[in-house]
């Protein structure tokens, strides 16, 4: 009875077209979501994560990239852009058996990072442990913070 009584005093207001604009765009993210795989290779686009901190001295970078390679990644720097290459190779078995079921995703893939500040170029050092790429660049003279102390009279 109350809820009759509620449902009189507020009445709901159906739009045909409400539920069919929220489908649309649930397939569209599906849809999305499948052809962003390489349909040739049938591997997945790989995007590691990036952490970039611009300190007094230097910047440091740090890629996650586990499974790899340290020999499968390569690093360039080219003006204040820096570029980070490489490829995770599917571990392949040649044994007669079946997969179920594949997560783990393989190729190629390029990051380009806008660094915040000039960098001695020729002073850059990279170190790979425990998935982790990390990066440090030192900041060149004219880029570093000075500080100043300033007098009042």
């Amino acid at each position: 009875m109350a809820l009759e009584l509620y449902r009189r005093r507020h009445p709901v207001y159906w739009r045909p077209t409400f539920g069919l604009r929220g489908l649309q765009e649930e397939m569209n993210r599906m849809f999305s979501d499948f052809f962003d795989e390489s349909s040739e290779k049938g591997v997945a686009t790989i995007t590691p994560a990036i952490d970039l901190v611009d300190g007094k001295d230097k910047v440091t970078v740090s890629v996650e990239i586990p499974g790899m390679d340290k020999d499968d990644v390569q690093i360039s720097l080219k003006d204040d852009m820096l570029v980070i290459r490489g490829e995770k190779k599917e571990e392949k078995e040649e044994k007669e058996e079946n997969r179920y079921y594949v997560e783990r995703s393989y190729g190629s893939f390029m990051r380009s990072v806008a660094l915040p500040a000039r960098v001695k170029a020729d002073e850059v050092k990279a170190s790979y442990k425990d998935g982790v790429l990390k990066i440090e660049l030192p900041k060149a003279e004219e880029d570093k913070v000075r500080e100043v102390k300033v007098q009042v009279s």
